[in-house]
């Protein structure tokens, strides 16, 4: 992606919100699968990300990069905001340390919500809007770990992620079995995110 000069545009950032209610799962209106809750402050800036992904289709990624970093230090459990600051990271100066340290926290951040609600074995579905951020991270986390030579550490993440939704919808194994024989560089990883599914959920859902 071309950087511009900046224009000096930042979103209107929301005020601070109140207490946070916490990252957390709950049971989709079926029944049948979890989906995650995402906490208050995250939906309150909803907005501002949405603000953010206009600077970075600008090109203006150092700003986009700066307000992520002021959302996920008021909202810490932001999974959303944390998984673009990792794609950024490799967008910016492909430093996969750094994306992989982004990325990092958002898969941690999915997997003890669902720890904590008893729900680790799943189903968690990709389908569910709520959810996609969490995928996204982690198909971004086994890119960066296989990319740094962690095979053992990519393999831990296909198991856990692949284990909630085993359709694999973003074809983790594949994408593993791939970097192995030397495989996808990082703009083919990156036109591969921000792809959508069906809208079963809203993106945020409420507690």
């Amino acid at each position: 992606m071309a950087k511009r000069k900046s224009s000096g545009r930042r979103p209107k950032r929301a005020k601070a919100a109140g207490p946070q209610s916490g990252l957390g799962v709950r049971r989709t209106a079926d029944g049948r699968s979890w989906v995650l809750v995402h906490p208050r402050c995250a939906r309150d800036r909803a907005e501002d990300l949405e603000e953010v992904r206009e600077i970075i289709a600008a090109g203006e990624l150092e700003v986009a990069i700066d307000e992520l970093r002021w959302l996920v230090g008021g909202c810490s459990e932001f999974i959303e905001a944390h998984s673009l600051l990792g794609e950024l990271a490799l967008a910016e100066g492909e430093d996969v340390a750094l994306a992989r340290g982004h990325f990092g926290v958002a898969v941690q951040l999915g997997l003890k919500a669902l720890e904590r609600a008893k729900a680790a074995g799943g189903p968690f579905d990709y389908s569910q809007r709520a959810n996609r951020s969490f995928f996204e991270a982690a198909r971004g986390l086994v890119w960066c770990l296989a990319t740094l030579k962690m095979f053992d550490k990519a393999e831990d993440v296909v198991a856990n992620v692949v284990k909630l939704d085993r359709r694999d919808p973003l074809e983790l194994r594949k994408l593993l079995d791939e970097l192995r024989t030397g495989g996808l560089p990082i703009v083919d990883l990156l036109a591969d995110f921000g792809k959508r599914g069906p809208n079963d959920e809203g993106r945020m859902t409420n507690d």
